[in-house]
């Protein structure tokens, strides 16, 4: 094709579309993307641009690692705090510390707390079909399975269960769900479905990757 016609008239594999290649992509490593195409405050770029190069996020640093992040002062803490203390009517305060894994999807819990009294399996496990009856992707396992999110990805539900230690006098609680989706995507469509009027679960009924 003619040089003069377009900029994007040339042909991909052609030596001069290589080298091209190589120097815009050198510019972009260089300056930034936004630097090159856009006229904004350099503070503004350099900031933006910085979040790139993060080498903690490099696939190299997080590759057959898992590291934690986020320790004492992570942003979800007090979100937790607050829904926690609005469900048992009282001040709650935790720790929450995250980890990162290197894997596609997925997001698994496990948290603890100390039991005022002794109780049982089946009473705790009333408690948890009471207050799930109704929700539509909140599995509750049987007993002693434990949510994996192999088992969620791909879909909306939400996997939870409990363990009773009688020795530490505590319930360990487990959940397991796809960040993705009702982390991210299907936990906003079943919102919409909800402030719309339509079906809670439209749209949403896809199993998950592996059932």
């Amino acid at each position: 094709m003619n040089m003069n016609t377009s900029f994007f008239s040339f042909k991909s594999g052609s030596p001069f579309m290589i080298i091209l290649s190589i120097i815009l992509g050198t510019l972009l490593m260089a300056y930034g993307i936004y630097e090159i195409f856009f006229k904004k405050d350099k503070r503004e770029i350099k900031g933006i641009y910085h979040g790139y190069k993060k080498v903690n996020n490099l696939y190299c640093e997080v590759n057959e690692n898992i590291k934690a992040y986020g320790v004492a002062t992570h942003r979800h803490t007090p979100e937790i705090e607050d829904q926690l203390g609005y469900a048992c009517g009282q001040e709650v305060m935790i720790n929450f510390t995250p980890h990162l894994i290197p894997m596609n999807r997925g997001i698994l819990i496990t948290a603890y707390a100390s039991l005022k009294k002794e109780v049982s399996y089946e009473e705790v496990k009333a408690v948890y079909d009471k207050y799930y009856e109704n929700e539509t992707f909140v599995r509750v396992l049987d007993k002693d399975v434990c949510p994996q999110t192999k088992c969620v990805e791909g879909s909306n539900y939400v996997d939870v269960n409990f363990k009773i230690d009688p020795r530490t006098k505590r319930v360990i609680m487990m959940g397991a769900m796809d960040n993705l989706v009702k982390g991210a995507a299907g936990q906003a469509v079943q919102n919409m479905n909800l402030m719309f009027g339509f079906d809670e679960a439209e749209g949403l009924h896809q199993i998950p990757m592996l059932p």
